[in-house]
């Protein structure tokens, strides 16, 4: 087993975390006081192919990897995790997608620009009453003429206020229900699509997230992605692309936890020596070190197994079960070691602290997880 870089990941590594330092984590603090992205900051991870990583050269991708992909979202939410998961969405629910079932036309008209980052994509499956149990959908699509009909209110949907379009899933059959879910693309402007309230959140208050409503919304039939009733199965696979991007994203968290701890645990001093030749936190950040690089080795792991083409849907959930909880430990220790200091605003572990949670919780709970992976044991 090969756990060198290859040259162009290596690269990738290299651009991400230089770009990262340069122009996202100088102005995370500012970004999660006004629950706002960064000016630009979409369009320049566009120009770097950080916004089409995985998409094909023809529609303007970068064509990589999906572990180019996963070491490029841990280095820029290790800058900034809203941007993070920004990115992720729009990658791995957005344009994966589109890539994997969408028609010729659906390609040529919507990739290119998502590929460049001149757009945005959002990925709407939750609902009030519909969040692990995706089979209890309500949001209704009733074919009229050339158009469905479109009737229902999503929630929790990551960059749904700014997105140009939105990866919508809908009953078209409710008596059916998983088999009767179909999927949608949805663009912004289209009559009856609304944005809804911004949530007030925790963390991740750079990354807007929104509730949409849709009142007899007239999505054109050509929208259509995939088949009718095949909207479960493109979420599940979806999805499990997804995990690799969260569990990348939980790991660019941990990371920088380390990271800060370990500064400060040199810097800081008490009883005239620095904290860090305590053996209280030098355990601390051996725990968090030690964690964060095996969270790294399960996500890789599950994006090399896309790369080969494998079934990877445990190992996604075993990648994002482990990194996340690791990521909120490595949060809580990170604290720990700054003391008082740690519960302030002035120093980034506690912005950490709240961005980290949000991982253990969208696509898909710990819970939900754990549910993957028990079932792929016992079939």
């Amino acid at each position: 087993m090969d756990f060198d870089l290859k040259e162009h990941q290596q690269m990738i590594k290299e651009t991400a975390r230089d770009f990262a330092e340069k122009e996202i984590r100088p102005v995370a603090a500012k970004a999660d006081e006004e629950a706002e992205l960064p000016e630009g900051v979409l369009g320049k991870l566009g120009e770097l192919g950080f916004m089409g990583m995985m998409l094909p050269e023809e529609y303007g991708g970068a064509e990589f990897d999906c572990v180019s992909y996963a070491i490029a979202v841990e280095e820029i939410s290790r800058g900034d995790a809203s941007v993070g998961i920004t990115m992720s969405v729009h990658n791995s629910l957005v344009c994966q997608p589109i890539l994997d079932y969408g028609s010729d036309e659906q390609k040529k008209k919507y990739l290119p620009d998502l590929a460049q980052g001149k757009t945005l994509g959002a990925f709407s499956l939750t609902e009030p009453e519909a969040g692990s149990d995706a089979g209890n959908v309500q949001t209704t699509a009733v074919l009229d003429g050339d158009h469905y009909v479109v009737n229902g209110t999503k929630i929790f949907v990551t960059s749904g206020g700014k997105a140009d379009i939105v990866i919508l899933f809908a009953s078209t059959d409710k008596a059916a229900k998983t088999k009767g879910l179909s999927t949608f693309i949805v663009e912004k402007g289209t009559e009856g699509f609304k944005v809804g309230k911004k949530e007030d959140k925790m963390g991740m208050r750079g990354s807007g997230t929104y509730e949409l409503v849709f009142e007899n919304c007239r999505v054109p039939k050509e929208n259509l992605l995939g088949g009718e009733g095949d909207g479960f199965r493109i979420a599940l696979k979806t999805l499990d692309g997804g995990r690799v991007g969260v569990a990348a994203q939980a790991v660019g968290i941990g990371q920088a936890c380390v990271e800060a701890a370990t500064r400060y645990s040199k810097e800081r001093k008490q009883f005239g020596k620095p904290i860090c030749a305590f053996q209280a936190i030098q355990w601390l950040l051996a725990d968090m070190a030690t964690e964060i690089d095996a969270a790294r080795f399960l996500t890789l792991k599950a994006a090399f197994l896309k790369d080969k083409g494998l079934r990877y849907s445990k190992e996604a959930a075993q990648a994002k079960l482990f990194a996340s909880e690791a990521a909120v430990r490595a949060a809580i220790n990170a604290v720990q070691v700054h003391g008082g200091y740690g519960y302030m605003k002035e120093y980034e572990v506690e912005r950490h602290f709240r961005d980290s949670k949000l991982t253990e919780l969208y696509e898909g709970t710990s819970e939900v997880q754990r549910m993957v992976i028990a079932a792929s044991l016992l079939k």
